[in-house]
């Protein structure tokens, strides 16, 4: 509910200084909230996460328990930038985000900036990657996936598509 109420803040924010007029207001509302919410940032791309952001999109760390607070499933990929796999799978990662647009989000979360996520998740083997769905508990891999596999694991586990 929160997320929604931020979400909707958000809107209610750029609609008010998008808007000029308010004889406008009325006629551009609708146009406005709906072009909002497909020019998330998040949308068709990866997105690198703080721990801050990582409270605010996944879960909040200060509760002691998973509830994933996203409004679509996601894929999280802890790596550095001096792992080879990590640099391997970052373009099948792209693709994904690419492909799925609209459906999930993909984070990346850098291990050497970010360590309280990481031993919290006990990223000590990178990649390490965890599949998300709205229902249910998230997945994890550790290691580097074909392309073809890690969009399996997507469909299957975050979309809960069966093919």
């Amino acid at each position: 509910m929160k997320q929604i109420i931020k979400m909707f803040l958000a809107a209610a924010m750029i609609i008010g200084t998008a808007i000029s007029s308010s004889a406008a207001t009325a006629a551009k509302t609708t146009k406005t909230t709906s072009t909002a919410k497909t020019a998330d940032p998040r949308n068709g791309k990866i997105t690198h996460l703080t721990k801050e952001q990582f409270d605010s999109y996944v879960c909040n760390t200060k509760e002691n328990t998973w509830k994933y607070i996203g409004d679509k499933p996601c894929v999280i990929d802890f790596y550095a930038t001096w792992c080879g796999p990590c640099k391997m799978i970052s373009p099948y990662l792209e693709d994904i985000a690419s492909q799925y647009d609209g459906q999930l989000y993909v984070y990346k979360i850098d291990v050497d900036k970010e360590k309280d996520l990481a031993r919290m998740f006990g990223a000590s083997s990178i990649p390490l990657l965890i599949f998300v769905p709205m229902q249910g508990d998230p997945q994890s891999q550790r290691g580097a996936l074909p392309k073809d596999e890690l969009e399996k694991a997507v469909r299957k586990v975050c979309l809960k598509l069966n093919n």
